[in-house]
């Protein structure tokens, strides 16, 4: 099955792993050769059917390539990274000289958030706030928190928040998909981003991060090609839906490669 540029599902209930990794490139021209090569890597290799689907987004920034990729099983993954992940990065560091992997983070989504009235309309935009926890019940009551409170609240453009927890405790990321850009901008001036924020100001146990390692934040300052009015969103405060302090990065979607179909109807 070909690339297409549907989001992903990212609720599917067979996908018990998903791993988090961003590529840091040189320059921001090099965001679509990078996301290109690690597609074709896959599309030219017989893929386990443990692997379910991966999904490319471009940092608004212009400075890196964010990969999602979501497979059955730890165990899978790990086999795959010690029999064939060599043959599958070469082409991308022959197409991208001075491409930077951090690695991947091991997540397992926990909840959702999806409004009721949510409109049939694809996601525009991605934003993706990280927090670093100090273990199980810190994930857990941080992503409760926001969730609860995204219940009573009505967020226009927010078409989903959805918590993934990461599986040594340490880490939480929310996969916040918006309508666009300017609907995460105008939530971080209103009511909803403040409680959000006071709300999670008093958990114990919680940080706001860099979603990708420091050295991309000081690099995305002078990544060509970057929106003003998308630049200036890193400098906003930590929230639930939108960008955190430290920065957090914006994306659009590039391409989505479906292994195996989701069993869950869109």
């Amino acid at each position: 099955m070909p690339p297409t540029a549907d989001f992903p599902d990212v609720r599917r209930p067979d996908a018990a792993t998903v791993l988090v990794s961003p590529w840091l490139v040189p320059e921001a021209r090099f965001q679509r050769p990078a996301a290109d090569a690690v597609l074709a890597a896959w599309e030219d290799q017989p893929r386990p059917d443990a692997m379910l689907a991966l999904a490319t987004f471009l940092s608004t920034d212009g400075s890196h390539v964010l990969n999602y990729a979501q497979w059955t099983d730890d165990r899978a993954h790990r086999e795959w990274v010690r029999t064939r992940r060599p043959a599958a990065i070469a082409p991308v560091d022959e197409a991208v000289p001075g491409i930077r992997r951090p690695g991947p983070t091991r997540y397992r989504r926990y909840r959702s958030h999806v409004p009721e009235e949510r409109p049939a309309a694809r996601p525009g935009f991605l934003a993706t706030p990280v927090f670093a926890t100090t273990g199980p019940d810190a994930q857990r009551a941080l992503a409760d928190t926001v969730v609860d409170l995204l219940g009573r609240a009505r967020v226009p453009g927010l078409l989903g928040a959805h918590f993934h927890l990461a599986q040594d405790g340490g880490r939480v990321l929310n996969y916040a998909e918006w309508a666009d850009a300017s609907a995460r901008r105008e939530f971080l001036a209103g009511g909803t981003a403040d409680r959000l924020r006071a709300a999670i100001d008093a958990l114990a146990g919680v940080t706001a991060v860099p979603a990708v390692p420091v050295e991309h934040a000081e690099h995305a300052e002078h990544a060509e090609h970057a929106e003003h009015a998308e630049h200036a969103e890193h400098a906003e405060h930590a929230t639930a839906g939108g960008p955190a302090r430290p920065p957090v990065s914006g994306y659009r979607l590039y391409k989505t490669l479906v292994n195996v179909p989701s069993p869950r109807p869109r």
